[in-house]
């Protein structure tokens, strides 16, 4: 979404005092100074390879709106740039549709961070980055900054319960600096079983 400069200054501080901790609520919260020291570019390896997700969404956030509407599909994750990288492609129905996106994950080595970048095909284009890390527990949390119809909020994403074989997804928007969040997308993936023929 196209940002004006003035705005795009505010989303800009936003997430640096985001990413620094300096927001109330939730983002009060540094993690520990091992977190900064342990490297993570092998942080979504377990993801590799084919999930089925079972996805609800919340169409109109910060609306005060209830309705959430229920998808089901597939998850493709595949390395790339030597593992340095990674591409999902997601493609869910419901009643309602179909969303197909994709989400580039890239590390960067030297702040330690995982930028996650999602695309969907309804609109072609990117949308802002949430930017963080996983902590030793295996629970990742990333911030970012991203407007809702012309409003400008901050993005929570976590990616939290991880085992081999599934992990949660849940994305939330904050439109008061932090102090409450709403969720508007949950998912589930669940690894398909590899068919041996």
């Amino acid at each position: 979404m196209n940002l004006s400069r003035a705005t795009f200054l505010c989303a800009a501080a936003l997430t640096a005092a985001a990413l620094s901790g300096q927001f109330h609520g939730a983002l009060a919260q540094e993690p520990p100074a091992a977190a900064e020291l342990r490297d993570g570019s092998h942080d979504f390896d377990w993801e590799i390879g084919s999930w089925d997700t079972e996805l609800r969404y919340l169409p109109e956030p910060l609306t005060g709106s209830n309705r959430w509407i229920e998808y089901r599909g597939t998850s493709e994750v595949r390395p790339i740039l030597g593992g340095r990288a990674n591409l999902v492609e997601l493609a869910v129905t419901s009643v309602s549709g179909r969303i197909e996106g994709m989400s580039l994950r890239l590390y960067n080595s030297q702040a330690r961070q995982w930028t996650l970048n999602f695309a969907s095909v309804a609109s072609g284009l990117l949308s802002p980055p949430v930017t963080g890390a996983f902590d030793a527990a295996g629970r990742g949390t990333f911030y970012g900054v991203d407007t809702v119809r012309g409003r400008t909020v901050l993005v929570r994403f976590v990616i939290s319960d991880v085992t081999p074989n599934s992990a949660r997804f849940e994305q939330a928007f904050s439109a008061d600096g932090g102090e409450t969040w709403e969720t508007n997308w949950l998912a589930v993936d669940t690894r398909r079983a590899t068919r041996s023929d």
